[in-house]
């Protein structure tokens, strides 16, 4: 679905382009990746600035931990791999099929919960790797999307280890 400008909250630079927040007064609904020539815009509204504040901690510090509130619409099974997804932490990753393997689930059900995920960063679903190599992110398997999610696994420290993706890690 395509956004307008008037759709964010506010439009923050980002080392990777620019993330546009979506939020109400209370709680973070959606995260969305948009050109970095895209106009600023500054927060909206209170919510809105803590959600820029969080994020440039997170820019800061890859270990830095969120703490926001969260309404993001989905499926139960969506939001019970959001919530696994939380658990991964910073400069850890798991394999697609080693999360489906904690819920019962399969590998590319897990896979299709990380596309819809609307809020990335937050909900890291780029902690989640195929098990032979970066998978997908942001429901792409090239471009853009992909050197986010390089730039996202070096600054926390996972790809700048020399590591290569392993199945199961934790």
């Amino acid at each position: 679905m395509e956004r307008s400008y008037n759709d964010w909250a506010a439009i923050m630079a980002a080392p990777f382009g620019a993330v546009a927040i979506r939020c109400d007064a209370d709680a973070l609904l959606a995260l969305d990746f948009v050109s970095a020539d895209i106009t600023r815009k500054p927060p909206t509204n209170g919510f809105a600035a803590m959600v820029v504040e969080q994020l440039l901690c997170y820019f800061d510090d890859p270990a830095w931990r969120f703490d926001l509130p969260l309404r993001a619409d989905g499926t139960a099974f969506r939001r019970r791999v959001w919530r696994e997804l939380q658990q991964i932490p910073p400069g850890r990753c798991l394999t697609y099929g080693a999360v489906a393997a904690r819920l019962g689930s399969c590998a590319r059900a897990v896979g299709g919960a990380c596309r819809h995920n609307p809020i990335p960063l937050v909900i890291p679903c780029h902690r989640v790797v195929a098990a032979d190599g970066m998978g997908g992110f942001a429901g792409a398997t090239a471009g853009a999307p992909l050197a986010v999610k390089r730039w996202l696994l070096t600054h926390e420290g996972y790809l700048s280890r020399g590591l290569e993706f392993e199945a199961g890690e934790a």
